[in-house]
């Protein structure tokens, strides 16, 4: 599909207001995304593991006005109105009109809010413009002709989470890999037919059981406002001058990851996702300017971790976003024993002991069905 594609045609129904809800996950690269193209595109491919309890849960009221012109918003997080919010909205709003049309003709009210800390490491814009993105895309549904036949139905169906991806990314690139689950690939890669830099797609290929209903207990090392964004972070690897092995890495490790994960092999597993997560922060201090995100007790957990893999044999590793908070990794058959070592080793490294304990979940659900 190009972009294109995503350009509607004239909608032939008029809604004067409504509202729509749906709650998106956050996910967690086990390649890691870092180094963008203008428009959002990606420089390499990535994979991820779509979370179930991390999520935005977001309200999307709209009501029609006179199009003047002008973008119509008021943006609400945990019910405190966030004026400082809406410019980065409106920049979205800018980059999707064309796919997006209405947007002008509405006043929106969005409410929104998390079940994890805002702007601590863990993917908060991902689902947050995915929950939004899925929103704009019911309102689009009102405003077409509803299909008369299952198969229309389901194309429809399809073609509202691509389109929901493609948009998401526009808001925040890893966005689009919250739509859907369990795992999902941003990124054109020779070996995965249906790859795409404009939106997320299902990993369409065979997963063994060691890597099915996996398990991530998120340690917040770090509740505060990361020191350096994202976006800062992605644009100091235009001039990076390890930029392009980086990249060429990135594809070479998801094409392993096809087989790891067909036949089960968790060393390997553990071997790339670690070894992922370092050399994304490895990027970030060898960037210019340099910086590091991670903590003290960032490097106090990763060496627990070692220690206890090494001692038991028990296949628990780490990974890491753009931040300080680790992600402990685990198939589901070593919960008891890991969550035992997590709280009487690594408990203590978080901040007022705090973690969250999540899993491998299934995509973003639309929450107000019943009118």
């Amino acid at each position: 599909m190009t972009v294109q594609d995503f350009i509607p045609k004239p909608y032939n129904n008029v809604v004067e207001r409504g509202q729509f809800t749906w709650e998106a996950p956050s996910n967690i690269a086990l390649v890691k995304y870092w180094g963008k193209k203008a428009g959002q595109i990606p420089e390499n491919p990535s994979i991820s593991f779509t979370l179930d309890a991390c999520k935005t849960i977001t309200t999307l009221r709209f009501e029609k006005k006179q199009n003047d012109g002008a973008f119509s918003l008021d943006v609400y997080l945990e019910g405190e109105k966030k004026d400082d919010f809406k410019p980065k909205i409106q920049t979205f709003f800018e980059r999707i009109e064309i796919y997006m049309p209405f947007l002008k003709d509405y006043h929106f009210k969005i409410e929104t809010s998390n079940t994890f800390p805002h702007s601590s490491g863990i993917a908060s814009s991902a689902s947050g413009m995915s929950a939004l993105a899925l929103c704009l895309m019911s309102v689009e549904k009102e405003l077409i002709a509803v299909a008369s036949s299952a198969v229309e139905t389901s194309l429809e169906d399809n073609y509202f989470n691509l389109k929901a991806s493609f948009l998401a990314r526009l808001g925040s690139g890893s966005a689009c890999r919250s739509i859907e689950g369990d795992l999902v690939v941003w990124g054109k890669h020779p070996s995965i037919e249906g790859s795409s830099d404009l939106f997320g797609v299902k990993y369409p290929f065979e997963v063994h059981n060691n890597f099915k209903n996996y398990n991530d207990t998120i340690l917040l090392v770090d509740k505060g406002e990361k020191q350096v964004s994202s976006t800062v972070g992605h644009n100091l690897m235009y001039d990076h001058p390890f930029a392009q092995e980086r990249f060429k890495q990135a594809n070479k490790n998801l094409f392993n990851l096809i087989d790891i994960l067909k036949t089960g092999d968790l060393k390997a597993f553990i071997e790339v996702v670690e070894g992922e997560a370092l050399t994304l922060h490895a990027m970030m201090m060898t960037s210019m300017p340099y910086f590091i995100l991670m903590k003290p007790n960032t490097l106090e957990i990763i060496n627990k971790i070692w220690a206890y893999r090494e001692h038991t044999g028990i296949p628990v590793c780490f990974t890491l976003d753009a931040g300080a908070n680790v992600h402990v990794l685990y198939p589901e058959k070593e919960t008891v024993r890991v969550n035992e070592f997590i709280k009487n080793e690594l408990v203590e490294y978080c901040q007022s002991g705090h973690y969250i304990c999540d899993k491998i979940g299934f995509g973003a659900k639309r929450v107000d069905i019943e009118k």
